[in-house]
């Protein structure tokens, strides 16, 4: 359709889980999705990048949820026995970039390193994917976060192993301003 340019718009399910086939990988080569949650000072998990080294060691992509915080009581006010909530936080790719570039780097300093996850791997970010202003860029890891997405929802693949046809569909898709 693209090379004939006949327009068409894809109806998504509303699931990210099938909807991220708008970015030109195929479905059949994800492996296990995980979900990064915001960390905070004392609370930093990693164990979802043991998950997508396992999904890259078979070649796999692995589709990254990025962590959602609406109607989160407040710790401070929780305390003090009073219902307060805090404010709707979304994390962006940026973010979520931060984070498993922190990791990688935190594995090799304690002689733990990844062997297929690395700083430079490709990665794909999504936001608002099936809305008229989805955006779609295709960068390194340590370069996503570089990019503009623009508002929530935003989500992120690590690319494993591509066929051709994905490579291809990957830069007809990328549509994203840095």
């Amino acid at each position: 359709a693209v090379e004939k340019n006949i327009q068409y718009q894809v109806i998504h399910n509303a699931s990210i889980i099938n909807a991220i086939g708008c970015c030109g990988l195929q479905l059949y080569n994800y492996g296990e999705t995980v979900s990064i949650p915001f960390w905070t000072e004392t609370w930093k998990p990693d164990s979802f990048v043991d998950r997508i080294e396992r999904n890259l060691s078979k070649g796999l992509h692995t589709l990254c949820l990025l962590d959602i915080k609406v109607k989160e009581l407040s710790l401070e006010y929780m305390m003090k026995g009073k219902e307060v909530y805090e404010p709707p936080r979304f994390m962006t790719i940026s973010q979520a970039a931060s984070q498993l570039l922190e990791v990688i780097e935190s594995r090799q300093q304690e002689d733990r390193p990844l062997t297929c996850f690395s700083l430079d791997i490709r990665t794909v970010g999504v936001a608002r994917v099936g809305a008229t202003d989805q955006v779609i860029a295709v960068s390194s890891l340590n370069k996503i976060g570089e990019w503009d997405f623009g508002g929530p929802l935003h989500s992120l693949v690590i690319v494993g192993e591509t066929h051709p046809l994905e490579d291809r569909m990957l830069t007809i898709v990328s549509n994203a301003k840095k």
